[in-house]
């Protein structure tokens, strides 16, 4: 088992995939030995978005709160709290923060075994 203390991972950085806007990162499986997943919560501020970019495996991004709409190979839904967008192997996805409060998501998806 690993503890992780969710503070000593935050980072504020642009996200991903096309370093759009301002989120605040917490990496909390980074530094997980051994482990078989990626587990983390990204904050997308005002504005702010994941480009459009193909995944590899199967994703999920769960939202705690605000607002986004999420585009998976040209299909855009909207999603509020309590939704979950699972995103399929292959596709190109992204997402993007709506409304006025930040878009807090927890992200889920495997790690590739090398």
């Amino acid at each position: 088992m690993v503890v992780v203390d969710e503070a000593a991972k935050r980072v504020i950085e642009p996200p991903p995939h096309g370093k759009i806007g301002m989120s605040t990162a917490w990496r909390i499986t980074d530094g997980v030995p051994g482990r078989a997943m990626e587990y983390r919560k990204r904050a997308l501020h005002k504005g702010a978005a994941i480009g459009i970019h193909p995944i590899d495996h199967d994703e999920v991004y769960a939202v705690v709160s605000g607002e986004g709409e999420v585009t998976s190979d040209g299909v855009t839904a909207r999603l509020k709290p309590g939704m979950t967008a699972y995103l399929y192997t292959g596709a190109q996805v992204g997402i993007r923060q709506i409304g006025d409060k930040p878009l807090v998501l927890i992200i889920a998806y495997p790690v590739r075994v090398k």
